[in-house]
């Protein structure tokens, strides 16, 4: 089964721009589709965006929608996720996941999750 391993959160001011990082572990990483969820202090784990195994397909949530951008290098077994013109509302603990079934949006075929990184962003 695949590990992940996020990296790359930190404290930014509004309208700065971050990009999150997910190195998998494994040989099987490009047979696995690949998301970011997110969850905000109080709430719960909310979909941000996600990738087909051959990256042809991307899908992300309304709030950050030409904003952000997923992507994923095979040779490097990695997803990122860039993040622009960040608001405070992107305050979260940001999850990497990764499903064997691309559903765009859904929570419920992953397979594994990472173990999370913070992004705190000051207005």
């Amino acid at each position: 089964q695949v590990q992940l391993v996020e990296s790359g959160g930190g404290l930014v001011q509004a309208g700065d721009s971050l990009r999150l990082s997910c190195a998998a572990s494994g040989r099987t990483f490009s047979t696995y589709a690949m998301y970011w969820f997110r969850q905000a202090p109080g709430k719960e784990r909310a979909f941000v965006a996600s990738i087909s195994g051959n990256g042809g397909s991307t899908y992300y949530a309304d709030s950050v929608n030409g904003r952000f951008a997923i992507s994923r290098d095979i040779a490097k077994n990695s997803v990122y996720l860039q993040m622009n013109s960040l608001k405070p509302e992107d305050t979260a603990i940001y999850y990497c996941a990764a499903s064997r079934i691309y559903v765009p949006a859904s929570p419920y075929t992953i397979a594994a999750w990472g173990q999370g990184t913070q992004v705190t962003v000051s207005s």
